[in-house]
């Protein structure tokens, strides 16, 4: 189990009450960034690397909350990066020294935020580790190095703080609440943090600065190891592999029983990136079967119930292959294998086409809630947090990882966009586990799960469902929660 209870010297922290004990968090919130000279006592530059969703947001995040501070962000790109000029577009220059040559600012910084794509980082971080000052800090925002490190027996440089700030959604939606709470005081994506090396005994609070400049509303701890594992399972399930699945093979089963094409993409898709999504960030998960009718509940129960063991299966499946590192080498091999080729995409299935009609009538009716959509997200959903409880992850982790990224980061964008282009956009780590894990639910669902859905619900289950320790961890963790939703452009 992952120790949860830690100290700071700058910042007031809090207890929040989880099933079974409690977790130490640290409430955000902007009248905590005049603390953040203290947190970052010794850094005076922080170089970003890297200009991807994440190095963005938080290149930014960071730039506006340390303004003034004396403390100054700087972003590195490899020579020719197309992201140059973007970079450059937000602010960023050669002239005033806050854009510059990966390495030269790694080698100046004393702060290093590797934010560059995985298959860069597995290539180049030698060469990073070489040029790092003295003492410098290592900074990561997933775990992505750490297993790439152990299994080609590689180690972290000696004598260099180690910390990891990961925030609970993709990069546009750390920005964008960021924004936000520039008139809601706490808005933003929540954040773990991991200590991995402490030589000089200050990086939990370099990490909570980093976290509090990156507004989020609560910090909470975990392992490097540990936030690898979760991250990693998350987006081939329940993130974005799983609800892949999931809103194809609906879409296939309401056409197959006689709807048009809108009808069978909003009992499907649009189901689940709008009202069951919505249900779930503001009242939790048991509340998406409670708001149901009678006859909805009945369709709710037989579709959890029969849904939940399969999607349980492949989720311990997704987690040992990730523990034991052939998901890593898989997504190693893929990438030497594709090289810089681009990716075919699945936005050309047919279901896709119907997206934008859906879309475009939003605002004539309010669509309810589709029983049998809910009972087999939600049974996927509560399937990986029940193998990450297995596992030993404490419960701040698995809210966020397997629910709070997902109804308030993820799910809001694949409203607006739709769950193909998500799949299309993201990383190729993600892209790669999500179009080999998508698929194999998708086949569960319909070979084990469908079927048994027509026969009556297992009372044992749907008993389980309703007292299940998620609703308090979820509801502990809502109390933390920004007033507003995230705005999607």
């Amino acid at each position: 189990m992952t120790s949860t209870t830690y100290t700071s010297g700058v910042f007031a922290l809090e207890t929040m009450d989880v099933p079974g004990g409690s977790e130490t968090v640290l409430r955000g919130g902007r009248h905590l960034f005049p603390l953040l000279p203290r947190a970052f006592a010794g850094v005076r530059r922080i170089g970003v690397l890297g200009w991807g969703p994440q190095g963005r947001a938080q290149a930014l995040n960071l730039r506006d909350s340390l303004a003034g501070t004396g403390i100054r962000v700087v972003v590195g790109l490899r020579p020719g990066s197309r992201s140059a000029a973007d970079a450059r577009a937000h602010g960023f220059t050669e002239e005033d020294g806050t854009l510059g040559d990966w390495l030269a600012v790694a080698a100046d910084s004393d702060l290093v935020v590797l934010l560059i794509a995985d298959a860069a980082l597995a290539a180049h971080h030698r060469e990073i580790f070489a040029v790092l000052k003295p003492g410098a800090a290592i900074g990561l925002s997933h775990g992505f190095l750490l297993g790439h490190l152990r299994e080609t027996g590689g180690e972290f440089p000696a004598g260099h703080p180690v910390i990891a700030v990961c925030p609970k959604g993709m990069g546009d939606s750390v920005r964008r609440l960021y924004q936000q709470g520039a008139d809601v005081n706490g808005a933003g994506i929540n954040s773990s943090f991991a200590v991995h090396a402490d030589p000089d005994g200050r990086a939990v609070d370099l990490a909570l600065g980093w976290s509090v400049a990156l507004g989020s509303p609560y910090t909470f701890r975990t392992t490097l190891h540990s936030e690898y594992l979760s991250d990693i399972v998350g987006e081939r399930a329940i993130l974005l592999g799983a609800v892949h699945g999931i809103v194809e093979t609906l879409y296939t089963r309401y056409r197959l029983g006689g709807d048009d094409e809108v009808t069978a993409y909003e009992r499907s898709c649009e189901n689940v990136t709008g009202p069951i999504a919505r249900t779930i960030s503001h009242s939790g998960l048991r509340a998406v079967r409670d708001g149901l009718s009678p006859s909805g509940r009945e369709a709710f129960d037989r579709a959890y119930t029969a849904t939940y063991g399969p999607a349980r299966e492949i989720v311990a499946e997704i987690y040992d292959e990730v523990a034991d590192g052939t998901e890593l080498r898989s997504v190693i091999l893929a990438e030497r294998r594709l090289g810089a080729r681009p990716m075919s995409e699945i936005g050309g299935s047919p279901m896709w086409g119907a997206g934008e009609k859906v879309r475009a009538r939003r605002g004539e009716r309010a669509l309810p809630v589709e029983p049998v959509t809910a009972g087999v997200f939600v049974a996927t959903m509560v399937a990986q947090i029940d193998e990450f409880a297995e596992r030993g992850h404490p419960w701040s982790e698995i809210v966020n990882e397997s629910v709070i990224e997902a109804v308030d980061s993820l799910l809001p964008y694949m409203h607006a966009r739709d769950v193909a282009h998500m799949v299309d956009n993201c990383s190729r780590t993600a892209r790669l586990g999500a179009r080999r894990w998508g698929p194999r639910f998708q086949a569960a669902y319909e070979q084990i799960a469908y079927p048994a859905a027509e026969l009556p619900a297992d009372e044992s289950l749907v008993a389980a469902f309703v007292s299940h320790p998620a609703h308090e961890a979820l509801a502990a963790a809502a109390k933390l929660r920004p007033s507003v939703d995230i705005s999607v452009a």
